[in-house]
C-alpha cells in the first residue's frame, strides 16, 4: 500500500495531465459566452420625433350684430278688443298738437272681416323677432291681440320709450277707397324737432318696401306725408313713422296683408329699412 505522500503526488500528477488534455473531438476549447452585448445591441437607437400637435385655429372675432345696443319701439296699430270697449277708447286724450283726440279706434278691416289690429299684430310679431335677431332691444306698445283688451291710448303709444328708445315704428294698414292701393308713410309735422330724422327713417322705409316689390300708394303723392294730426307721432321725442302697409279695402292689398307669405315680405322689408337707417345715421345721432 503506497504511503500518503506518494498517493498525494500521484493525484497532483493526474490533475496536471487532465488540465492539458484537448477535447475528444480535437477542436479548440469552447469560448466562454461573453456577457457583453453584440455590436447590433450596442448601436444607439435613432429617436423617433414626436409629431407636433396640430395648430388650433384662432377663434374668429365675433361680428357685432347690426342693431346691437338699439332700443326700438314697435307699435302694432289698434287692439282687437277696442271694439268691445267704446267708452274707454272714445275718452279724449292729449293729441300733442294743442288739441285732443279719442284714445284709440277700432281700426279698419278687409271686406271679409279681417281686422286691422290682427294684421298689424301678425306683421309686428315677425318684425320684432327679426329686430331681436339682429341685436335690438324691442319694446312693444301692446303685448296681446285679444278681444278682452283695449288700448293703449295714442298718447301712451307715442310716448312709450321716450326715456330710452332710439326710434318708434308704428305699423298700420289703411282703409281707403277700394280702387286705391299701395303703402304710404306718415311723418311728424315739418316743424317737429324730430322731423328730419323721422324723414330719413321714412325714406328708408319707403325704399325698403319698394325694393321688396310693394307698390307705393296711388292716392298719396310720393307715398309719404307729414302731418301734425297723428298723436302717436306728435308725442314721440324720438324719430318716428307710421307706415300704412296697404289698403285693406283693395282686393290685392288685402290678400297680401292677410297672407303669411305676404306678411313675411312686409316684415323683412321693414327690418331691412330700420337697419339701413341705422347704418346711414351719423355717429351720435338718434
Amino acid at each position: 500500500m503506497p504511503s500518503a505522500s506518494r498517493a498525494g503526488a500521484i493525484l497532483l500528477l493526474t490533475l496536471g495531465l487532465l488540465a492539458g488534455c484537448t477535447p475528444p473531438d480535437g477542436g479548440a476549447p469552447a469560448a466562454d459566452p461573453s456577457p457583453s452585448a453584440t455590436a447590433s445591441d450596442t448601436t444607439p437607437a435613432t429617436a423617433t420625433p414626436t409629431p407636433a400637435a396640430p395648430a388650433v385655429p384662432a377663434a374668429p372675432e365675433a361680428v357685432p350684430l347690426p342693431l346691437a345696443g338699439l332700443v326700438i319701439v314697435v307699435d302694432p296699430g289698434h287692439q282687437l278688443g277696442n271694439r268691445n270697449f267704446p267708452r274707454e277708447i272714445n275718452a279724449l286724450v292729449d293729441a300733442g298738437n294743442g288739441g285732443t283726440k279719442a284714445c284709440n279706434t277700432t281700426g279698419t278691416a278687409t271686406d271679409d272681416g279681417v281686422p286691422e289690429a290682427t294684421v298689424t299684430w301678425d306683421v309686428s310679431a315677425l318684425v320684432v323677432a327679426d329686430l331681436r335677431a339682429r341685436g335690438a332691444e324691442v319694446v312693444l306698445t301692446r303685448e296681446t291681440n285679444s278681444d278682452d283688451d283695449w288700448g293703449p291710448c295714442i298718447d301712451v303709444r307715442g310716448s312709450t320709450g321716450n326715456d330710452r328708445a332710439d326710434l318708434l315704428l308704428s305699423i298700420h294698414a289703411d282703409g281707403g277707397p277700394a280702387t286705391a292701393h299701395g303703402f304710404h308713410v306718415l311723418l311728424p309735422a315739418v316743424d317737429s324737432p324730430v322731423h328730419d330724422d323721422s324723414l330719413r327713417l321714412g325714406e328708408a322705409v319707403r325704399v325698403g318696401l319698394e325694393t321688396a316689390g310693394i307698390d307705393p300708394a296711388t292716392y298719396v303723392e310720393g307715398a309719404m306725408r307729414a302731418s301734425d294730426d297723428y298723436a302717436t307721432l306728435n308725442l314721440s321725442a324720438k324719430p318716428a313713422v307710421i307706415v300704412e302697409l296697404g289698403n285693406m279695402r283693395h282686393d290685392g292689398d288685402a290678400a297680401a296683408l292677410t297672407d303669411p307669405a305676404g306678411q313675411a315680405v312686409l316684415a323683412l322689408a321693414l327690418v331691412d329699412a330700420v337697419e339701413a337707417y341705422v347704418v346711414a345715421t351719423p355717429t351720435g345721432a338718434p
